[in-house]
């Protein structure tokens, strides 16, 4: 992990909350010049700490009202089969994340799209044909509490001293 310093901490926090501003405001919220923040940014870059800027999209407001947790249990977890299965689940373009996890699960994927129907087909046709998988339990939202996507920075500044 690279050694972040105050400043930094400050850059990455408003960069967060406003990931479109411009190097100007950005210098001048966090009380540097703009080539000094600029070379900052760059660096965090560099470090690959930012790591990009991401368009939010409502995934409602484009038809996509299913979203599914899905379990996934591998029918034979080893080193190759996390792998080859990793490979190909990027491949599939329903799912936004995937984690390998603790416990009796093996991954968990997060899957969006149209409707149940679509999920049913994601899982039929693109999921359960990898042969790699013993076991899904999907779990579809129903709800979404307005919670920010935002990373918890102050605690891993606190952290870091």
């Amino acid at each position: 992990m690279p050694k972040l310093d105050p400043t930094d901490w400050r850059i990455l926090s408003y960069l967060q909350s406003a990931p479109d501003t411009s190097i100007n405001d950005l210098a001048l919220a966090v009380n540097l010049s703009t080539s000094p923040c600029w070379r900052r940014v760059q660096r965090l870059k560099a470090d690959g700490v930012i790591l990009g800027q991401r368009l939010a999209i409502d995934p409602m407001a484009v038809g996509l009202s299913c979203t599914v947790y899905a379990f996934v249990k591998l029918a034979l977890p080893s080193t190759d089969t996390m792998q080859t299965f990793e490979d190909r689940i990027v491949e599939m373009p329903e799912v936004v994340s995937c984690e390998r996890v603790t416990g009796a699960i093996d991954y968990l994927i997060k899957v969006i799209t149209t409707d149940v129907q679509g999920y049913d087909r994601f899982l039929r046709e693109q999921l359960l044909k990898l042969q790699l998988v013993s076991d899904v339990e999907s779990h579809i939202v129903v709800a979404r509490s307005p919670v920010s996507d935002d990373l918890p920075l102050r605690t891993a500044e606190l952290a870091a001293r």
